[in-house]
């Protein structure tokens, strides 16, 4: 009288989870990359606010942003500190702008929502991309 009933897993069943576990990580891993993304531009401002405040020194003491005594000048690219950006400047005596754009090579090439990350001597703050708007 003893009943053979096989127990585990149908191939259906095993399908199934596995479908499910494939777009669950689809979905991390989608996610994630937009996080790294927006942590990659956090280099960008901070190299912005790095060159600005630099160029802020410089003005103080020479009164100029394009004093020849200044460490960094009018044509000058720097990169920011993670080395994701280079940050162009470009400066005359009482004003500057400077442009972050991705380093050759960087994984913030591949950021097509914030192409580029500009700062002004007045603290006016601009970006380029699919959503400029969300890059700062």
């Amino acid at each position: 009288m003893s009943k053979n009933t096989m127990t585990g897993f149908t191939l259906i069943e095993m399908l199934i989870v596995l479908a499910i576990m494939g777009i669950l990580g689809a979905a991390a891993s989608y996610f994630y990359g937009n996080s790294a993304m927006k942590a990659g531009r956090s280099d960008a401002k901070s190299g912005l606010q790095n060159v600005a405040t630099t160029l802020g020194k410089c003005k103080s003491l020479y009164g100029s942003y394009n004093s020849p005594n200044c460490s960094i000048s009018n044509g000058d690219s720097v990169d920011s500190p993670g080395g994701k950006y280079s940050i162009a400047i470009t400066s005359a005596a009482s004003t500057f702008a400077l442009k972050a754009t991705p380093a050759a090579g960087s994984p913030q090439e591949k950021d097509t929502d914030c192409t580029s990350l500009s700062l002004t001597n007045l603290n006016v703050t601009s970006a380029t991309g699919a959503k400029p708007l969300t890059c700062w």
